[in-house]
């Protein structure tokens, strides 16, 4: 049947937040209402008439509770094919009466997990019930409407409201299509929990469900639909600015991780641009970080993305304010930073907030998918190796590990040269190391800045000594590298015979 009224409806709801209307326009129809416990006494509080459950199945709720609704006639009253003779033949004959409609909210089991619950509690808040009844009434929406949790109560509404309770098919399955959607984003919370909790390697399972989404104004270009699942607001608060777009998110992201390697440094402002860190500097004050970290390349630093790991000042937000810029993000902001920040209507201003990051990373590739563990190594001095005989001074060596840790977080192929707490240049996205490192002179070159003192970092080995011959001809010192190529004797002896230091890590950070 395409039409169908709503005559009959069971509710059965953990939160019974937004019912009342819903409710009281059930009662103006004339709508039976069953339901059971709780959701029974606040629906007669709100001045509805129930039909409680246990008078169709002859059970009061049992098991703590456990089961309540599971029972054949209501099962049988919500999966009974109106149109089959068959069906409306054995309801008769068992006295199962037909339901239009079920309402649903589940336990809160991912609010429970959140919350640090006992393991028994969180156990306790798997809905079992709940979920039958949205399967049941989902796979049986050419007669029944399925509204699967609140944030489907006002499609409900104006159901009620506008149509008097008549829905078409076309509306039916759109409910069951979103009731298919919450139980298979609850189970897959629950099996990811469980999968943990039983020490199952979360790389074995790709089982991903996000119910939280924002449309974009397009993807990575105008032609490409885009949109993003998560919760932002949960990582940012948006102080000022336009819409955040494909391409921002990306650049956030990038900024985001690789100010997470400075965290507990001092005050520290990188400005990235197409993921790249174009800039990035330490310093003892905020806005020296910032001039440092700009002075590395004013050119690219046009239209990127700024981000400190220290609050927004005055004197910062002065310096920032005349560099177009698409997105500042820090800790937090002083009332006098954002009155400056603010004059650009389209400048985006978040505020990140302490929120636990994603520890796997998933792209599509061919025909499939692609996950791996997020690259969570961060070398410190402790995990430099020295393999020549010249070894680097302390400051050096600071400089290795902070060059090091913007190559993590570079594309591949790259170098980095860094000196005294500071980005100097990068080669990022080339075919060659070599290339690479060509590309990293050209730019310090052309911004005027010597690479004389300064240290070297690659992503990945050398599998000839040529880098280091280019790079000790361009003035750098020091050299940090995993190692493991065949040849890195090669390299080790060029920088013995001109007085280099090199170190190895072990450990490659490629990034594609």
């Amino acid at each position: 049947m395409s039409e169908a009224r709503i005559q009959s409806a069971l509710i059965s709801v953990f939160n019974k937040e937004g019912l009342e209307p819903i409710v009281a326009e059930m009662q103006r129809l004339g709508v039976t209402i069953y339901s059971t416990g709780g959701t029974q006494t606040a629906i007669e509080a709100m001045g509805g008439t129930v039909v409680p459950v246990e008078s169709l199945t002859d059970y009061p709720s049992i098991l703590g509770g456990r089961v309540k609704t599971l029972h054949p006639k209501v099962f049988g009253g919500i999966l009974g094919r109106r149109g089959l003779a068959s069906d409306a033949e054995e309801m008769a004959q068992y006295g199962l009466p037909a339901m239009d409609c079920v309402i649903v909210d589940l336990y809160p089991f991912e609010e429970t997990l959140a919350s640090k619950a006992e393991r028994d509690a969180i156990v306790e808040k798997i809905d079992i019930g709940g979920i039958a009844l949205i399967r049941a009434a989902a796979k049986n929406h050419s007669d029944v409407v399925i509204v699967p949790s609140q944030s489907q109560y006002g499609d409900l509404l104006k159901v009620l409201k506008e149509q008097d309770g008549v829905t078409t098919l076309a509306e039916r399955k759109r409910f069951a299509a979103h009731g298919f959607r919450v139980s298979s984003h609850y189970d897959t919370r629950i099996h990811a929990w469980m999968a943990e909790d039983a020490g199952i390697d979360a790389l074995d399972t790709l089982n991903l469900s996000e119910l939280q989404g924002r449309s974009l104004r397009y993807g990575e270009n105008p032609h490409q639909p885009g949109r993003f699942f998560g919760d932002l607001d949960g990582l940012f608060d948006q102080l000022h600015g336009k819409e955040l777009s494909y391409n921002n998110l990306l650049d956030v992201d990038a900024a985001v991780q690789l100010m997470g390697e400075f965290a507990n440094e001092g005050p520290t402002f990188a400005i990235l641009k197409h993921n790249n860190a174009c800039g990035l500097a330490t310093r003892d004050a905020l806005v020296e970080a910032y001039r440092t970290a700009l002075a590395s390349d004013p050119v690219s630093a046009f239209g990127g993305i700024l981000i400190a790991n220290r609050p927004i000042d005055l004197a910062t937000a002065k310096a920032m304010s005349d560099l177009f810029s698409e997105v500042v993000i820090a800790p937090d902001f002083s009332e006098e930073a954002l009155g400056v920040l603010t004059q650009k209507k389209n400048r985006i201003l978040l505020r990140i907030k302490p929120t636990a990051m994603p520890q796997f990373s998933v792209r599509t590739a061919l025909n499939g998918v692609l996950v791996q563990a997020v690259d969570g190594s961060t070398e410190e001095v402790e995990d430099l190796k020295c393999v020549t005989k010249e070894a680097a001074t302390e400051a050096q060596v600071r400089d290795l590990v902070f060059a090091m840790k913007v190559a993590k977080h570079t594309k591949s192929n790259t170098i980095v040269f860094a000196k005294d707490g500071a980005l100097i240049a990068s080669g990022t996205g080339q075919t060659s190391r070599v290339d690479a490192l060509k590309q990293a002179v050209v730019k310090a070159e052309a911004f005027g800045l010597s690479l004389d003192g300064a240290v070297m970092a690659s992503d990945a080995f050398f599998p000839f000594p040529d880098c280091v011959e280019l790079a000790d001809g361009a003035g750098i010192k020091a050299v940090v590298q995993p190692g493991g190529s065949i040849k890195d004797q090669l390299s080790i002896d060029y920088c013995d015979d001109h007085g280099l230091a090199m170190y190895m890590t072990g450990v490659r950070h490629f990034k594609h």
